[in-house]
């Protein structure tokens, strides 16, 4: 910043910095702002006589950061209108979760402006969030999405209207124990009360929320994206039984978890259970493995054999 900077431009320099750096001190501000310490805690007195709540912490670890529910004219954001632009920019843009990139740098001036229990699960949704997001992926409704991140925060149980794919509808409660996005698809991972297992129900398909009174724990060990991706590998018309001529570890890092559950025949060998609604796409994704396999069962019904030793 210049020497002959306005006293508002250096206290709106201020407010950029504590969205930037949440805790930063006095002295750093000093700084950046090339001023003496008293005068950078004068700018801070002065967003707070404008309504900007800054908080501080005293001793070595203190330091300034802004206070939740911030409301910065002229742009003011309810919490979905915010989870809705988390969600678009989540969609299309790769490096999102990177503090490092200009649109993740942004993206986490709003996640720090959201309340608190609804910015820690947009957090968690921005953290697991797929690299590669599919185009002709559903966004779903930002009021229910937000609604469905709320629950999860509270971990109180809702009642979930749903509809699938072929049209059928249904009403069920379930445990809601996380959102998250897979290639651009937007997911609820919860626990079904009815059938007391783990569902993974698709956002853009649920036609309505409505609270239940009643709380839940979420699992210590819970692993969401694992749970989805192996939801995912279940319950599809196809099943897949195949061979593969590799430890389990290798393949396990090589295979998505999406196409099912990886098990052990002996050091040297491992078997892959799955379903899926499309063969040949399932073929291609285990011919991209470069390792020996064979098909035993489905897929469609087919036996494919990749030859030991070929590419």
């Amino acid at each position: 910043m210049t020497a002959d900077a306005s006293p508002t431009s250096r206290a709106l320099m201020v407010l950029e910095l504590l969205q930037g750096s949440p805790g930063i001190t006095a002295d750093r501000l000093a700084e950046r702002l090339g001023v003496t310490g008293r005068a950078a805690r004068r700018y801070v007195a002065v967003l707070r006589e404008a309504g900007i709540p800054v908080e501080s912490v005293r001793g070595p670890y203190g330091g300034y950061r802004l206070g939740r529910g911030l409301r910065l004219p002229p742009l003011v954001f309810t919490s979905t209108e915010a989870l809705g632009l988390v969600m678009a920019v989540l969609d299309g843009h790769h490096q999102a979760g990177a503090t490092t990139d200009p649109v993740g740098s942004a993206l986490g001036k709003i996640m720090r402006a959201l309340p608190a229990a609804v910015a820690a699960q947009a957090e968690a949704v921005r953290r697991i969030t797929a690299a590669a997001p599919d185009r002709a992926a559903v966004r779903p409704d930002p009021t229910t999405t937000a609604a469905l991140v709320q629950a999860c925060a509270d971990r109180r149980r809702v009642r979930l209207g749903y509809r699938s794919e072929a049209g059928t509808e249904w009403v069920t409660d379930v445990d809601p124990w996380a959102v998250v996005v897979r290639h651009g698809r937007w997911y609820l991972v919860c626990r079904s009360c009815r059938a007391d297992a783990v569902r993974a129900y698709r956002v853009d398909r649920v036609r309505s929320v409505e609270g239940v009174d009643a709380v839940f724990d979420v699992p210590e060990d819970l692993d969401a994206v694992a749970l989805l991706e192996e939801n995912l590998a279940e319950g599809w018309e196809f099943t897949a039984d195949v061979l593969i001529q590799a430890p389990t570890a290798e393949v396990v890092q090589r295979l998505p978890r999406s196409l099912g559950r990886v098990q052990p025949v002996d050091d040297d060998t491992c078997r892959l259970v799955g379903t899926t609604s499309n063969p040949w796409w399932y073929v291609e994704q285990l011919a991209a493995i470069p390792v020996p396999f064979r098909i035993l069962g489905d897929a469609r019904s087919a036996t494919l054999q990749r030859p030991s030793g070929s590419d």
